[in-house]
């Protein structure tokens, strides 16, 4: 991703042009997310998976999880095919579901420059154990 938002106006029609994976087919994950103009009026925007692959960096075993993040965003929103692409970038990587949650809420927070934003990872029970992390950025 070429385009950051301090470098994009979202007041200019050529801004939608330089996302680079929508209407595109990708077979990689990319290792940030994209952001368009947010349209007036959008209070909260959410997006929930129960589809978040990493590896325990202890066993290297699968750790499966759900996560929700929910931002108010300020002049730029997530493009969401641009977040699965991201997210898919963690199935081979060994971290903490603690450290995990603290990188996408950061990487939101970069990117897409919300008013705050809340990431609530839950991972799946692995030795009847669930662990739920949560991150919250920028002003309440």
């Amino acid at each position: 991703m070429n385009a950051t938002p301090a470098r994009l106006d979202p007041h200019d029609a050529a801004t939608l042009d330089r996302l680079t994976v929508l209407g595109r087919e990708v077979r990689e994950a990319i290792p940030h997310v994209e952001v368009f103009p947010a349209p007036a009026d959008v209070e909260i925007v959410r997006f929930t998976t129960d589809e978040l692959a990493s590896m325990c960096p202890v066993t290297n075993q699968p750790d499966l999880s759900r996560v929700v993040i929910e931002y108010r965003p300020g002049e730029w929103c997530v493009e969401s095919k641009s977040l699965k692409l991201y997210l898919w970038g963690f199935r081979d990587r060994a971290v903490f579901a603690e450290a995990l949650t603290a990188e996408i809420a950061r990487e939101i927070m970069d990117t897409a420059r919300p008013l705050s934003v809340t990431v609530t990872l839950t991972q799946k029970p692995r030795g009847g154990i669930e662990v739920e992390a949560v991150a919250r950025l920028g002003s309440r």
